[in-house]
């Protein structure tokens, strides 16, 4: 009776033994399939930023330009493909993009009020308007002061009339190296420069402050690199 009473549990373990194996098997494989999901889709943004191309390929007017991402101003005209407009920045004289904004701060505040470090530009699908060069012979020509007046190093200056649409400007050009710009003059803000020029068919407008007028043959050379990153490295 004893022999068979011992059979029995000596059994009824082995039998027990038998399903918890299979039960912990499942478990584990249950467990390491949880770990594997949650691996794949816990966020990763906090440990490594996702970043976007140096570089798009974006066409203006049926021009094509490959234009620094960080360069460009609006984050909406960050990405590829067929634009109207697009604008962007740099820093000058480096040329790089410019860095991030600070965040507005009483010790940031002081940084802001610093003098402009940046050339502004501005591509836009022109639709056949005139020319730059055509406006400044035909439409400038018409509302400028015939007194021409010297400039800084080699510059030429003519003032727009204060009756005309343009009053209150100058125009300033030379032609080595070539520049063309029309100037606001300083007042309760500092007096900026714009200076445009054509490229198949899109226009390219340049904007500076009127005081880089002094190393003016340095910012001639900068539009100019631009021009040519932008449009000619492919």
């Amino acid at each position: 009776m004893a022999m068979f009473s011992t059979a029995r549990h000596t059994s009824s373990g082995r039998h027990s033994r038998s399903h918890a194996l299979p039960l912990l098997l499942a478990g584990a494989l249950a467990i390491a399939a949880v770990g594997l999901v949650a691996y794949l889709l816990w966020p990763t943004w906090g440990i490594v930023g996702s970043t976007g191309p140096q570089r798009l390929p974006v066409s203006v007017g049926g021009t094509l330009f490959n234009l620094p991402t960080d360069a460009i101003r609006m984050k909406i005209q960050r990405h590829s493909g067929q634009q109207e407009r697009i604008d962007l920045s740099f820093t000058f004289p480096s040329l790089d993009p410019p860095e991030p904004p600070k965040r507005i701060s009483a010790d940031t505040i002081e940084d802001m009020m610093a003098p402009i470090d940046r050339i502004f530009l501005s591509i836009a699908a022109h639709h056949d308007t005139l020319a730059p060069d055509m406006r400044l012979r035909t439409i400038y020509s018409r509302y400028l002061e015939q007194e021409s007046k010297p400039g800084q190093d080699g510059l030429t200056m003519r003032a727009f009339r204060e009756s005309t649409p343009y009053g209150g400007e100058d125009l300033f050009f030379a032609s080595a190296p070539s520049l063309d710009t029309r100037c606001t003059r300083d007042a309760e803000t500092p007096g900026m420069c714009l200076s445009e020029r054509r490229v198949d068919g899109a226009d390219l407008t340049f904007r500076f402050p009127r005081s880089w007028l002094s190393q003016w043959r340095e910012v001639a050379d900068a539009m100019d690199r631009l021009t040519v990153q932008l449009h000619g490295s492919r």
